[in-house]
Order: structure tokens, then C-alpha cells, then sequence
């Protein structure tokens, strides 16, 4: 693909996500992503067969995000508890900025065999990920090392996803029947992964 189709692609992609979120996925219309891109439907099949190909690919955007955030710099990072906070800061501010995205792929997954087959891969992801780093924890004594580590993060990583869905998504509110603070979800995700692990480390 040439450097221009590259850019045009993205620019498709970008459309397609600005669309998807204003209207949602069913109600979103080739010729509205085409006109947000201001380009031809002609272009748009020149780089996607249909909707549910570009939402794929608008989904896969999200996912490079969501895998590779970017974390905070850890000053003490020989600290379990301070780099597990990092990471679980970068996920959910992430997670934050692609709610309305999460929330359609839940939706569309109900209805759509193969967007509930990504789902679950993009889930496989995060939980092979993570059970690689509980293993490495524990190879360093940091923690519980009596836990399956895949069993562990299969657990930890759906408590961490469903508390963003709930938190960003459906916007449930807390006990005091306010909006959730990020700052309370970081520190409740964190202290609920440390603990289960049985993590070592200050917890400031």
C-alpha cells in the first residue's frame, strides 16, 4: 500500500470511529463514514469490503491502544504495588478513552458471531499477558506462589474489565449514588489485584 493509500485508509478508519460512536453500529451508514471522510464510496471500497469490516477495524485501533497505553515513569520500580498501580493506570484511562467502543463491541457481540469471537481473543489477550506477568512475580518471591497464574489472571482480568465497563460504560454509580472518581476505581482495581497475590511492596 502507497504512503497516500495508507494515509486515506486511516482516514476511513478515523471517520468510521467518529460515526460508529455518533450513531452507534447499526444505525451508522457506509455513506456517513464516506462523507465524514469526505471521500467517494468507491474509495471506501477500494480498502473495506463492508460495516462490519471497518468497525473491526476501527476495534483494532482501540486494542493497540488499550495493549500499549503508555505508563506513567515508576520511580521505585522494584516496587510490586507502585508498577501494578502504574499499569492498571495506563489500562484504565485507556479503557476510558474507548468506553463508547467497548460499549458497542459488548452490544454487537450479542448479535454478531464473529465480533463475539474477537471479544473473546481480545480478552484471551489481556489475560495471556497478564498470567505472564504473575508468573513473573512470583518467580521473583513477590508473590503467592501457590496460585495458577492463568487461573489468577483470568479472575483479576475480568474483575479489572468489568469494573471499567461498570465504571465508564453504564456509568453505575457508587454507594453514595455519585459518578465513580477514576482515581477510586485505579486504587480499588490495585488493591484488589495485590491482594488476591498476595503482593509484596509499599502501598504508599
Amino acid at each position: 500500500m502507497t504512503a497516500r493509500g495508507v494515509r486515506t485508509r486511516a482516514s476511513l478508519v478515523a471517520a468510521a470511529r467518529t460515526v460508529f460512536e455518533r450513531a452507534g453500529y447499526l444505525d451508522a451508514r457506509l455513506t456517513d463514514i464516506t462523507k465524514e471522510a469526505n471521500c467517494s464510496t468507491g474509495t471506501f471500497y477500494t480498502y473495506f469490503d463492508n460495516k462490519e469490516q471497518i468497525f473491526a477495524a476501527v476495534l483494532d485501533v482501540a486494542q493497540e491502544d488499550m495493549l500499549h497505553p503508555g505508563m506513567g515513569r515508576v520511580r521505585d520500580v522494584d516496587n510490586p504495588y507502585a508498577v501494578l498501580e502504574s499499569s492498571n493506570r495506563a489500562y484504565l484511562t485507556a479503557f476510558r478513552r474507548n468506553a463508547k467502543l467497548m460499549g458497542l463491541l459488548e452490544q454487537v457481540s450479542h448479535i454478531d458471531p464473529a465480533f463475539a469471537k474477537l471479544r473473546r481473543d481480545r480478552a484471551e489477550t489481556f489475560i495471556s499477558r497478564n498470567a505472564r506477568a504473575i508468573e513473573r512475580l512470583q518467580a521473583a518471591g513477590k508473590a503467592d506462589a501457590s496460585l495458577d497464574p492463568l487461573l489468577a489472571s483470568r479472575a483479576l482480568s475480568a474483575m479489572v474489565s468489568r469494573l471499567a465497563y461498570s465504571s465508564f460504560v453504564s456509568e453505575e454509580p457508587g454507594a453514595d449514588g455519585n459518578p465513580v472518581p477514576f482515581e477510586d476505581v485505579v486504587k480499588t482495581a490495585t488493591q484488589v489485584w495485590a491482594n488476591a497475590l498476595g503482593l509484596e511492596g509499599d502501598r504508599g
